[in-house]
């Protein structure tokens, strides 16, 4: 395990507090325009790949999941795979950097570029394994330990093949800058 993997890894412990993380998906989840209904997404019966999805993916909050993936290169506790496989949702621990799974109907990525080798080649796999891209990623932040990558506004929109959206967040747990879109 590389570096920034440990300091991802050390980042969520034992993975039972994660409202922190939590709490930020709907807000993703609202700028990545998934349906909301309470604290729930309500998706129409798709399979959804998750590059990067940690222990607490967001498809754990979604009806109409016909079957998931969380592909994330950190081995997390065994009981938050028993809770992935109560909702048909498959982990495998490994970079995104190396997916190569087809058949999706989505990808999502979120908050997880910044984490990576190679994000370009991320997306590119991305874009590979299902004609819809859902992304919410953290901008204009300097590299530094776990974070070795600045992602740009202008890269992501190349990697994306499309002009996504920015903001600035100041909300549940969101503090800076952002890019996210919807890409066909």
């Amino acid at each position: 395990m590389t570096d920034i993997y440990h300091f991802e890894r050390s980042f969520w412990g034992n993975c039972c507090n994660t409202y922190h993380e939590d709490m930020k998906h709907y807000v993703y989840g609202s700028l990545m325009e998934l349906k909301r209904q309470y604290f729930s997404f309500v998706l129409p019966n798709i399979s959804v790949l998750d590059i990067g999805g940690g222990p607490t993916s967001m498809l754990l909050k979604c009806h109409g999941l016909k079957n998931g993936l969380v592909v994330d290169p950190i081995e997390y506790p065994e009981w938050t795979k028993a809770r992935y496989a109560e909702m048909n949702i498959d982990v495998e621990v490994k970079t995104g950097e190396n997916i190569t799974e087809t058949g999706f109907d989505e990808v999502w990525i979120y908050n997880c570029l910044q984490h990576t080798e190679d994000p370009e080649k991320i997306i590119k796999n991305a874009r590979a394994a299902a004609p819809v891209l859902r992304i919410f990623e953290w901008i204009d932040i300097p590299a530094h330990e776990g974070h070795p990558q600045e992602l740009k506004e202008d890269k992501l929109n190349e990697w994306c093949g499309g002009k996504g959206g920015t903001a600035q967040l100041n909300q549940d747990g969101c503090h800076g800058r952002c890019y996210y879109g919807v890409f066909s």
